[in-house]
């Protein structure tokens, strides 16, 4: 389990409703970080990446979150992709919640 960076925490904040905060960090913390294939000496910040494309792709729902990350769970390249996010390191910090 890896924590979720402070900008993490407010994505989520601005995506999910108060109901569903705990749940989304927990699935994040728990699913969406170094237990992903190779991914396993990142920190906090280095995996806002894909926590940042699996939060992108869900769109505010819950179930959509679990989905994206089952998508990661077995190639998180396929979500970066599916993001946007696959090709330039930086460009999850470009992604504003609209």
């Amino acid at each position: 389990m890896t924590e979720l960076s402070e900008a993490t925490w407010e994505k989520r904040r601005m995506l999910f409703p108060v109901e569903h905060h705990a749940e989304v960090a927990t699935i994040l913390e728990n699913e969406c970080g170094n237990n992903l294939p190779f991914l396993d000496k990142l920190d906090k910040y280095r995996l806002e990446r894909f926590r940042y494309a699996a939060l992108k792709l869900s769109r505010g729902n819950v179930d959509e979150l679990r989905k994206t990350v089952e998508l990661a769970k077995i190639d998180w390249r396929d979500l970066l992709v599916a993001a946007g996010f696959a090709n330039s390191l930086d460009a999850h910090t470009r992604w504003e919640v609209k």
